[in-house]
């Protein structure tokens, strides 16, 4: 079967796809961001617990892409605007100076999450980067990754 733009019509037009007909099943997307911080940004960040004069850094990120993932179809021209079953923001550090955001969202719906986990993702990081930015505008948000989905047409499992 070839590939194709599911988001085009026959004449190139874009469209939302119709997902009526799908089957309902259990869909489940996990994404990743990686934020590298500079040593300034890391060494701050350490001494003062992870908090700086806006809040504490990590759930306020994590509490972003949660609400960023439920959000996405408002985000997104053509994502459905879902309702999902849950979602999860999991942060953790990798020495010497990266911030891993994993985020995962999950449904039982007839189109797939992925969008929702990888906007989650995202906007924790872009959280991150906004409540540091005053340490160091030298943050590099340095990649977003679906890691894994399932429950539709397609599995896929990032190594």
């Amino acid at each position: 079967m070839a590939k194709e733009f599911t988001h085009l019509d026959d004449r190139d037009n874009p469209r939302m796809v119709n997902v009526g007909e799908k089957p309902v099943t259990e869909r489940l997307a996990r994404a990743r961001s990686i934020v590298q911080l500079p040593a300034e940004v890391w060494d701050a960040l350490q001494q003062g617990e992870w908090q700086t004069k806006k809040g504490p850094v990590f759930q306020t990120a994590i509490l972003a892409g949660i609400q960023a993932a439920k959000k996405t179809g408002e985000l997104i021209p053509l994502c459905h605007p879902l309702g999902l079953d849950h979602c999860q923001v999991v942060i953790g550090l990798r020495e010497p100076d990266e911030v891993v955001i994993d985020c995962t969202a999950s449904l039982r719906g007839r189109t797939g999450v992925e969008m929702e986990a990888l906007t989650g993702a995202s906007v924790a990081a872009l959280t991150i980067y906004d409540m540091c930015k005053a340490f160091s505008h030298d943050i590099v948000i340095k990649e977003t990754t679906l890691m894994e989905k399932s429950g539709g047409k397609r599995d896929f499992k990032r190594d």
